[in-house]
């Protein structure tokens, strides 16, 4: 006779024997508490997400090849309830890593390939490994790396991408040596450009090289759960044909890429909240200058690819059929350059840390490989941070006018309230009519904030003074 459970009398559960069957791989935790499976499979081992569809799968499989018959949704859900239990109370905690990784100074890029190879970068070289010693996990649209090959040169990639002069080119490069580190900071690639400037097509490119994805770029997030999911299970953030940038979105985007945790509620949860404390590096294309925010330029990198000539434009089949043709061998030249970076990271230093330092010290450690003479990729990202500077001050309602009355006055102290009278007659009736202009002393304080980096390198000091009362009288110089 049998069970509610399918069971034979005196034999164990669907479920109990589930459990055991599950048994046979290698159950842990990851740091944000979710369960997962170590999985041989034939020669090579898999990570899997208990939750995930896909363990489901494998473990029903299991459970037929072993009993002869299908084990019912019960005794699944049943089994599934346990084997969390195990995995989180029982299990070590072990990192879970999502297409690059690092470990005793190795960096692993997960080829996502059936056999579960990843590429193995030491300073002394680069090899493809089963069973590498990090896990990894497999989302639903990463895909398959080729396998790279030796030989190759980046200069292969030019003629893919659309690079007006040679400090683009450089730049570029940097952003993909960056981008293949696995902690940033990373710089966020901005794209700026008229119709048919093959913005787009870049940033695909750009990603196929390191991580691609059923789905290469995105249309902005709704909110930011929406985000949290895309940089969750991918590598590299790709939002295309961006028209504008909401506050949320900005700040969202700069924790993405210097670091600083995203958190939301968890959905149909009334008070469990999910944290995605991670770092990805980003591109963003767009017809407009997006970014306005002074916190987001100062992570940027800002790129203008020229109209294409008619004369020079390809069929897209073509193009892509050329560009996986090279791939394995631009592929296998970038992992030369972090090789390299690898190799001489300890040696590098440089003669003044800009922002996103060690993305700088990275890139600057790979400058023999690349055949840049040294100290040329700070010098050309230094002036293309100058130039995002620029643009954060014109972008502001309130930075030329702050920066002409500080010209005009040489040196001033007073309260906000204060200034904001002072300045007023300079913004003049447009100016202030502006929903940008602040209405409010406190919010010209937070305005100011906000772009005292930026009016530093300006040329204008300003340093917020010990509160004299409730005021707090705010000091500004002009330095030339």
């Amino acid at each position: 006779m049998t069970d509610g459970d399918g069971r034979t009398r005196g034999q164990p559960s669907q479920a109990t024997r589930l459990v055991e069957l599950a048994l046979e791989s290698d159950l842990f935790h990851s740091p944000d508490g979710r369960a997962h499976a170590y999985v041989t499979m034939g020669d090579h081992r898999e990570t899997w997400l208990l939750k995930s569809a896909g363990f489901r799968t494998r473990l029903a499989r299991r459970f037929y090849q072993i009993e002869g018959k299908t084990p019912s949704s019960q005794a699944l859900q049943n089994a599934l309830a346990v084997l969390e239990g195990l995995a989180q109370f029982e299990g070590p905690e072990l990192p879970v890593h999502t297409r690059i990784a690092m470990l005793d100074g190795r960096i692993y890029l997960d080829l996502a390939d059936d056999c579960w190879q990843a590429v193995e970068i030491t300073s002394t070289g680069w090899c493809v490994v089963r069973n590498p010693p990090v896990k990894f996990r497999r989302t639903r649209g990463l895909r398959r790396l080729p396998m790279p090959r030796r030989g190759g040169s980046l200069e292969d990639l030019r003629r893919f991408i659309n690079v007006p002069d040679e400090t683009t080119w450089r730049l570029l490069v940097a952003w993909l040596i960056g981008a293949l580190w696995p902690s940033g900071p990373y710089p966020i690639l901005l794209l700026h450009g008229e119709q048919d400037s093959a913005k787009s097509t870049t940033a695909r490119i750009l990603r196929a090289l390191i991580d691609p994805s059923a789905a290469p770029l995105r249309a902005e997030p709704r909110d930011l759960r929406d985000l949290m999911i895309a940089a969750n299970n991918g590598w590299i953030m790709a939002l295309d044909n961006v028209s504008h940038l909401s506050p949320w979105l900005s700040d969202a985007l700069c924790r993405l890429s210097t670091g600083g945790g995203l958190s939301t509620r968890e959905l149909y949860s009334d008070d469990e909240e999910v944290i995605f404390d991670a770092q990805r590096p980003v591109i963003l294309n767009g017809i407009e200058e997006i970014a306005t925010r002074e916190d987001l330029l100062d992570r940027s990198i800002i790129l203008y690819p020229p109209p294409i000539p008619d004369d020079l434009r390809r069929p897209e089949t073509t193009l892509w059929a050329e560009f996986n043709a090279v791939k394995p061998r631009i592929l296998g030249a970038l992992l030369d350059m972090v090789v390299a970076g690898l190799r001489n990271l300890s040696e590098t230093q440089l003669p003044r840390l800009p922002r996103m330092a060690d993305f700088a010290i990275r890139v600057t450690a790979a400058e023999t490989a690349l055949g840049w003479p040294r100290g040329t990729f700070l010098m050309d990202y230094e002036e293309n941070r100058a130039a995002a500077n620029d643009l954060a001050l014109e972008s502001s309602a309130v930075a030329p006018v702050i920066l002409r009355f500080a010209v005009e006055s040489g040196a001033w102290t007073g309260t906000a309230s204060e200034l904001l009278k002072a300045i007023m007659p300079l913004a003049g009736e447009a100016t202030a009519k502006q929903k940008a202009w602040p209405k409010s002393a406190r919010a010209l304080s937070n305005i100011l904030r906000r772009l005292g980096g930026n009016l530093r390198r300006a040329g204008v000091l300003m340093t917020f003074l010990p509160r004299r009362g409730r005021a707090r009288p705010i000091a500004l110089e002009w330095v030339g």
